[in-house]
């Protein structure tokens, strides 16, 4: 399963130079608008201690992270909802990914022209934020009138799926006529499940990206962000979202080294523990609500994406679908407990290896052995 998270942003704001750090994989930079057309996808290893752990505990011939997909959507601009700078295009490119990462700029270079002449978070938030309740609303207005035709038909079945559709779109209508994303609408799952086919861009969960230098990384780490920072910060609390502070052109730089000590202490003259971006990519991994499982031996340590909440035999068939098919039971332990104990006998002798049936709940950190028959 992989995590698909879309950057969005503003022209010029450092949207291809975070995914070109984030999939050393450069995508076209450039001090213009409308760089970036066709959207960059690239796929990037998920950052997880707990696996490293486990490749030191069991030295397996291959060590397989989980992943995350990566879109490098083009900039957005005032007017896009309306097909202003290929606004229409860049908007469907939105609407296909899980997660978006909107990147608002809190750094001032006057050699990269800021498409509104000056450097203003909140305003870019808002510019980006509005431009997508709009084009949500056009989408409702739409799938309104279909909802309304079905109520003539005599099918009650039909008629209840429209009800139910209708009072979804009458609540997430209020929120973004007030300019507020449809995910803060109150919807009941049914209600959230009528409306799928829709797929609200506000809908979607959403993480901010603070793109400053190095002096704002600084002050983000001693507790004392800027202002600009704390703008971004404030919004993304008061939507219950997250906001990421990272340095794209450091993260750059980062991104081509390739000695480990080197990059450590590189990261400690900021007083950084790990990069902007992995913070960014466990962000959004939180914002989806997913968990990792691992599987671990001498042949293979490799981690596993599910969503939070998924029962056993729903992981096993992320293996494969066979093992949901014929799925018998899931012999379990923790992450913590291996890193205690050091081996599964100790675990065992401990009496923290767990057998688990069709109903458990599996938890993030689990090592997970599965047994099936087909």
């Amino acid at each position: 399963m992989a995590l698909n998270c879309g950057i969005v942003g503003l022209p010029n704001v450092g949207k291809s130079t975070i995914f070109s750090a984030l999939s050393s994989a450069p995508a076209e930079a450039a001090n213009y608008p409308f760089c970036t057309i066709n959207p960059n996808i690239g796929v990037v290893n998920m950052p997880d201690g707990r696996l490293e752990a486990l490749a030191a505990i069991f030295k397996p011939v291959r060590t397989i992270p989980a992943t995350v997909e990566f879109v490098d959507i083009a900039g957005l601009v005032k007017g896009a909802s309306k097909g202003e700078g290929m606004g229409n295009q860049f908007l469907a490119h939105i609407r296909e990914v899980g997660v978006i990462a909107q990147v608002v700029r809190c750094f001032e270079n006057p050699d990269v022209i800021h498409v509104n002449s000056k450097v203003d978070p909140a305003s870019d938030m808002e510019t980006i934020n509005i431009e997508l309740a709009l084009a949500d609303l056009q989408t409702l207005v739409k799938r309104q009138e279909r909802a309304e035709r079905a109520l003539k038909v005599q099918a009650q079945g039909e008629k209840k799926t429209a009800e139910t559709v209708l009072a979804a779109l009458g609540k997430i209508r209020a929120e973004l006529e007030e300019g507020k994303p449809a995910r803060s609408a109150d919807l009941t799952d049914d209600e959230r499940n009528a409306v799928y086919d829709c797929h609200f861009i506000t809908l979607k969960p959403q993480v901010y990206i603070c793109n400053t230098d190095e002096a704002g990384v600084k002050s983000a780490v001693s507790g004392r962000p800027d202002a600009r920072i704390q703008s971004v910060k404030s919004r993304a609390a008061a939507e219950g979202s997250e906001a990421v502070v990272i340095c794209g052109k450091f993260e750059a730089e980062l991104a081509g080294i390739e000695n480990i000590d080197e990059k450590k202490a590189f990261l400690q003259e900021l007083g950084l523990r790990e990069t902007g971006l992995a913070s960014l990519i466990q962000a959004c991994y939180r914002r989806l609500g997913l968990a990792t499982f691992f599987t671990a031996g001498k042949d293979e340590c490799r981690a596993w994406t599910i969503n939070a909440g998924d029962t056993a035999p729903r992981a096993a068939g992320v293996i494969h679908s066979d093992f949901e098919k014929g799925f018998i039971k899931a012999e379990v332990y923790s992450f913590d407990d291996i890193v205690k104990y050091g081996t599964e006998a100790k675990i065992k002798e401990a009496g923290k290896y767990r057998v688990e049936g069709r109903d458990y709940i599996v938890r993030d950190g689990d090592v997970m052995f599965f047994k099936f028959n087909l």
